[in-house]
């Protein structure tokens, strides 16, 4: 039989330490209790049960994706200037405005706004609400990423993925509750934009590997049954339990026997679950997997599709970079590229199943472009950072589909219409998984947090 130290070991790594990172409390009375991640009912009817939330990393330009603005048609390569008078930037050698190198049209009954090099997205217009009026604090990409995903741009706080299985817990036991499929390199500000922060450790994200194995070692070692496994850990739940019958105040001896126990139980479950082979040729084409261009981001959209049947609660993708200063076209042209066909297939696919109004999918950066870039010569233009200006979707779980909220003024620098900080879109999202912000607190460092920092308020007109 291995020693109890060759068995610790072994769970530290891989496996077992998704599994610990997922359940070890820094904080766990409540473990003796009841299990943290048990599925409990919100504090106000729920509209959606999951969530799935797609990050484009570095800050998708709004003016050539999803809100046209034909006046920056005449004022191209004009100085951008706030008084005064325009004149040639090629000859100023100043700030100038850029048109976008894409054309728009409108799709669906809701007559949605999109870049036409969108060519699958079209399909499900009716199903999304695009949100113009949203705006953050920063220009910095780390400090903007935390606000968006976090509520606080200098880190340390729970993401939303862990304030919402903190409030509703999971409903698979043998899963995390909030999954992470990153890119290759973490975004910027790291693996604490899915921070448990300061709630118990059994909230915080758990990322998927983006290539290979999604989880390494999750099979024991040859010759190690499952039989034998069980064996071990309840010879060392026996020996943990002595030792905190002897020490009552090592509370976390129980969050670490649980997390033990879900690593098991996931040997079972994560396979099945992150196995891409029992789907159809044609569903793996649908999300473009097999094609370069959208294998990879295709492959996360449809396990996101398969983690949210087997019951867990938040997932969330990441793709990027978005941050496109110069060559816009053809940046952001690759980069739709991308996606497009994964996004579409996913909403196509939920809705398909049933289970589109039970999932909301969200989908952002972290700010906005500008209308506006640096002269960089040629046709090499871009965009700078635009706080004050952006436009996110939502799709499912009850949002105002088929509706266009909130708007820009002419040249997209800033929001006009329905403006709302970011703090007003995450109470919102929490609304629509039936959990109340103003609710949802955990006591730390003298008073009582929540997501939105000090309180939000619900934009209703996003909500059906």
């Amino acid at each position: 039989m291995n020693s109890r130290r060759d068995f610790l070991y072994g769970l530290g790594t891989s496996l077992g330490s998704i599994a610990l990172s997922s359940l070890l409390a820094e904080d766990s009375s409540a473990t003796t209790k009841d299990k943290p991640l048990s599925p409990r009912e919100g504090h106000l009817p729920a509209k959606a049960k999951n969530c799935i939330f797609l990050m484009m990393e570095g800050g998708p330009s709004h003016i050539d994706t999803f809100d046209p603005k034909p006046a920056l048609n005449k004022l191209h390569l004009k100085e951008f200037v706030r008084e005064g008078k325009q004149k040639s930037a090629m000859e100023s050698g100043k700030r100038y405005y850029v048109q976008s190198p894409f054309k728009f049209r409108k799709h669906g009954q809701s007559g949605a706004d999109m870049a036409e090099n969108w060519v699958h997205l079209p399909k499900v217009a009716d199903e999304m609400c695009f949100f113009r009026g949203c705006q953050v604090d920063s220009v910095n990409h780390p400090t903007a990423m935390y606000q968006m995903n976090c509520g606080n741009r200098f880190g340390g706080d729970p993401g939303i993925g862990a304030w919402v299985t903190y409030g509703l817990g999971s409903m698979n036991q043998d899963l995390p509750g909030f999954l992470v499929l990153p890119e290759v390199s973490y975004p910027q500000g790291g693996a604490a934009n899915w921070s448990n922060g300061y709630l118990p450790a059994f909230y915080q994200g758990t990322p998927l590997r983006p290539t290979g194995s999604p989880i390494l070692d999750l099979q024991p070692p040859a010759g190690v049954t499952s039989k034998r496994q069980r064996k071990n850990l309840d010879l060392l739940a026996r020996m943990n339990q002595r030792h905190f019958e002897e020490h009552p105040e090592h509370q976390e001896l129980s969050a670490r026997l649980e997390s033990y126990e879900l690593a098991f139980r996931m040997q079972t479950e994560v396979p099945d679950a992150i196995d891409l082979s029992g789907e159809s040729q044609k569903t793996l084409s649908k999300y473009g997997i097999g094609n370069d261009a959208t294998d990879a981001f295709g492959r996360k959209c449809l396990l996101a599709r398969k983690m949210v049947e087997k019951g867990v609660r938040f997932v969330q993708l990441y793709n990027g970079t978005w941050d496109s200063h110069d060559y816009i076209e053809r940046a952001h042209g690759n980069l739709v590229r991308g996606v497009d066909q994964p996004i579409a297939a996913l909403i196509a696919d939920l809705k398909q199943r049933g289970l589109l109004e039970s999932t909301l999918i969200v989908c952002c950066g972290e700010f906005g472009r500008s209308p506006d870039n640096g002269v960089r010569g040629g046709t090499a233009y871009g965009r700078d950072h635009n706080p004050n200006a952006m436009t996110m979707w939502m799709a499912g779980g009850g949002c105002n589909a088929g509706h266009t909220i909130g708007a820009t003024d002419e040249t997209g620098a800033t929001a006009v219409e329905e403006v709302h900080h970011v703090r007003d879109f995450h109470v919102t999202l929490l609304r629509l998984l039936g959990l109340d912000d103003n609710k949802l607190t955990y006591y730390h460092a003298g008073r009582f947090k929540q997501l939105s920092q000090f309180g939000g308020k619900v934009i209703e007109r996003l909500i059906a």
